[in-house]
């Protein structure tokens, strides 16, 4: 007897359970989420009357799978280009929310006699929304235009990368059970180092492989490849001390910075639906009935906590960073949930086994709730401001309108930020290249070398020598490169205030890499006098080699930023940023009366208010375009307007039912037909044209199959004789009347 394993049929039940609750949450139009954890909680083990779940150990490694392309697909739409632009105002908005959710949760766990570790994981729970549901919301409600949406999910990227740090936080203090400030602060600064070592070997590595193997990358290739690098990534995030879940949300914030990160994510997403699936049935399959309803008063509490936290937090956040209180109002009230990010903070607790075992369902209940109120408050945000302006006391108002225009000033930096600016980022960026490469070159280049290639002191040199080879234009770059040149020749003009700082900073530099050839050395020998030799040699080098290690290191830079930067010039924009309206994307539909027509003609500037500032037609771009250039199907406009101009030209660029022609039946009513002539057809003896075929069937004669011979696409002067098979592809309910 053939016997199937345990893993297969439980995959199969949960796959089974998924596919009927999604296909009736898709139904009512509510979110998939929600549906698979539905279908957990209905095949997990405290629910008899259907088959349940057997091996959850297995169901727990798919759902680890799950979480891992769930962050790499987060990671792709992240992108730490999006971070450093996504400006002050997101960044002010997210650090509010976040520190003040902290704390809410903290104090309500408190409140509720809750344990310090349940607290502190319920704060982390609360203080990251969810990307999934939000992006959902904005698509059905139409509001993605907006100007508020903007500056959401500009908050939402901010807020990837602060669970990502309180993943690795919360994972320290579950381990050590204690308040260690040594070690957070260790953790955070290892944190800071592999993120920005990953991110230049990343940028420095990937794209340009990807570059060189595209002609071999096929759809199949391409998938396999992004997959590989994702769990490549993931065991070497796994090999220095953190989660599976933090080094695939890298691969694929390195991965969005490419020319081929589209692509990749419209691959990779069946694989993440499948696997992130999985993983929210197995949220459900946790989650106990019992605590539900035991804890029900907890649960309307911290939904409470979350919902007016959320709101008010956001909101003043957005307030403090200059934005109207329109906008801070629609911000607050859109994210004012808890998502996916969520569900894997309470997971570590419960894989830690430092949280309670109610801690668990209750977020499961309380982002289950929030996700049904998402859309209501996103649709409520606008009505509520308006009454929040007619209550609120007009100075107030004023004074907070008058903050946001002093704030939307054009900021000028002095010469001194400028080159602090350049010197502080050279220094990390360097700094963190060379521990790395000492690292590497004394705990993997000298042990090989001596075990394959030289042994004893002789291949201890050897390997000394070409970790130095290796680091030098480095070392170069930290202590000598110059900066900021113009800043830095502005300053170095007032002899009496600004040289001597000028002179300290680079008497740092320099004693920086002199400090990490020391440390390289020091991994080999730790005699002082062969220290003292090395780091001399390679000062005398440095200076010698000068020109050379400029050039070298100039064409490592520019290969750098082309890949960095290869994606933005190939989606290049102007950037534009006029006061009290925005930039917005929208597409010329096929059916819009806008098609073949110049922007004279339209005249959307006199009509609507808008301005068009660039047109994107493939990979052609038009920035500002002249009066007679014409619109074209799927061409991409850049337009500028406010939040209502822009709601009222959407639908132009849409297109309308009324106003153009749609066809009389569904595109579903379009079939291939095949019809056989005899003697008593209407159209015996008539030639394709004279047969009004297309006229009244709106079909196509595509092929007639006569005497065992096919006739492919026949002229329309073919004569239909007795025994003809037509295909004709036209109305399924037309064609058939027409040969009755």
């Amino acid at each position: 007897m053939i016997h199937l394993p345990v893993l297969i049929t439980d995959l199969g039940l949960i796959l089974a359970a998924a596919a009927i609750t999604t296909l009736l949450f898709k139904a009512i139009r509510q979110p998939l989420v929600l549906g698979y954890i539905l279908a957990g909680l209905l095949v997990g083990p405290h629910i008899q009357f259907i088959p349940t779940v057997t091996d959850n150990e297995s169901i727990h490694i798919w759902a680890e799978i799950g979480v891992i392309f769930l962050l790499f697909s987060l990671g792709l739409e992240f992108s730490f280009k999006k971070l450093v632009k996504v400006g002050g105002s997101a960044s002010i908005t997210a650090i509010v929310e976040v520190v003040f959710m902290l704390l809410i949760g903290f104090v309500s766990g408190k409140a509720m006699g809750w344990s310090t570790m349940d607290s502190i994981f319920l704060g982390g729970i609360l203080s990251v929304s969810s990307t999934t549901i939000i992006i959902r919301a904005f698509e059905e409600l139409g509001v993605k235009h907006k100007k508020f949406a903007g500056l959401v999910f500009g908050v939402l990227i901010v807020e990837d990368l602060v669970a990502i740090l309180l993943l690795v936080l919360l994972s320290t203090l579950a381990v050590s059970q204690q308040f260690a400030g040594g070690e957070m602060l260790g953790s955070i600064l290892k944190l800071c180092f592999f993120l920005v070592l990953w991110f230049i070997a990343g940028i420095f590595l990937i794209p340009s492989f990807l570059k060189v193997t595209k002609k071999l990358m096929n759809d199949e290739t391409m998938l396999v490849v992004s997959i590989a690098l994702c769990l490549v990534m993931v065991l070497l995030a796994v090999k220095v001390g953190f989660s599976p879940a933090l080094g695939a949300f890298i691969m694929g914030s390195i991965l969005a910075e490419t020319t081929q990160a589209e692509r990749i994510e419209h691959l990779t997403k069946s694989v993440k639906d499948l696997f992130a699936a999985i993983f929210f049935v197995s949220v459900g399959m946790l989650i106990e009935p019992g605590i539900l309803i035991e804890y029900a008063v907890p649960i309307v509490v911290i939904t409470l906590a979350t919902v007016l936290g959320k709101f008010l937090s956001s909101g003043m956040g957005a307030l403090l960073s200059g934005q109207p209180l329109k906008t801070s109002v629609q911000t607050g009230m859109s994210l004012a949930q808890i998502g996916e990010f969520s569900f894997i903070i309470a997971t570590l607790g419960l894989t830690l086994k430092v949280t309670s075992d109610f801690l668990y369902p209750i977020a499961v209940a309380v982002s289950a709730i929030t996700t049904f109120t998402t859309p209501y408050l996103i649709k409520a945000s606008e009505p509520f401001y308006l009454f929040l302006e007619r209550n609120l006391p007009r100075k107030w108002v004023e004074g907070i309108n008058r903050y946001s225009s002093s704030t939307a000033g054009i900021t000028t930096l002095s010469d001194w930020k400028i080159l602090l600016k350049s010197y502080t980022f050279n220094t990390i960026v360097h700094s963190v290249i060379l521990i790395a490469l000492a690292f590497l070159g004394a705990r993997y280049l000298q042990p090989f070398i001596t075990k394959n290639l030289i042994d004893g002191n002789n291949g201890i040199i050897l390997s000394l020598v070409l970790s130095l080879i290796i680091m030098t234009p480095f070392l170069w770059a930290l202590a000598i490169r110059r900066l900021e040149r113009s800043a830095y020749s502005h300053l170095w003009l007032n002899k009496k205030y600004t040289r001597g700082p000028l002179i300290v900073l680079e008497v740092l530099r320099i004693a920086l890499a002199l400090f990490f050839v020391g440390f390289l050395i020091y991994q080999f020998y730790s005699t002082w006098i062969s220290i003292s030799i090395a780091i001399a040699l390679i000062i005398l080098g440095m200076f010698i080699f000068s020109r050379k290690l400029q050039s070298f290191y100039n064409k490592l830079e520019s290969r750098f930023l082309l890949n960095l930067n290869a994606r933005e010039r190939q989606n290049s924009q102007p950037e534009i940023l006029p006061w009290d309206t925005h930039l917005a994307d929208l597409v010329v539909a096929p059916e819009s009366r806008l098609v073949g027509k110049t922007l004279v003609e339209l005249s959307v500037r006199e009509k609507y208010g808008v301005n068009i500032a660039l047109i994107e037609r493939g990979k052609i771009m038009i920035p500002t375009p002249g009066r007679d250039e014409r619109l074209y199907p799927n061409d991409k406009v850049m337009v500028i307007g406010t939040d209502d101009q822009l709601a009222a030209i959407k639908e132009l660029f849409e297109g309308s039912t009324n106003e153009n022609m749609e066809s009389s039946f569904p595109r579903e009513d379009m079939a291939l037909q095949k019809i056989v002539i005899s003697s008593t057809s209407p159209v015996f003896g008539q030639s394709i044209r004279t047969s009004g075929i297309r006229e009244s069937t709106q079909g196509l004669v595509v092929g007639i199959e006569r005497d065992g011979q096919r006739i492919l696409n026949p002229d329309s002067n073919l004569i239909f004789e007795n025994g003809d098979i037509v295909w004709i592809v036209g109305n399924n309910k037309r064609v058939p009347k027409l040969f009755t």
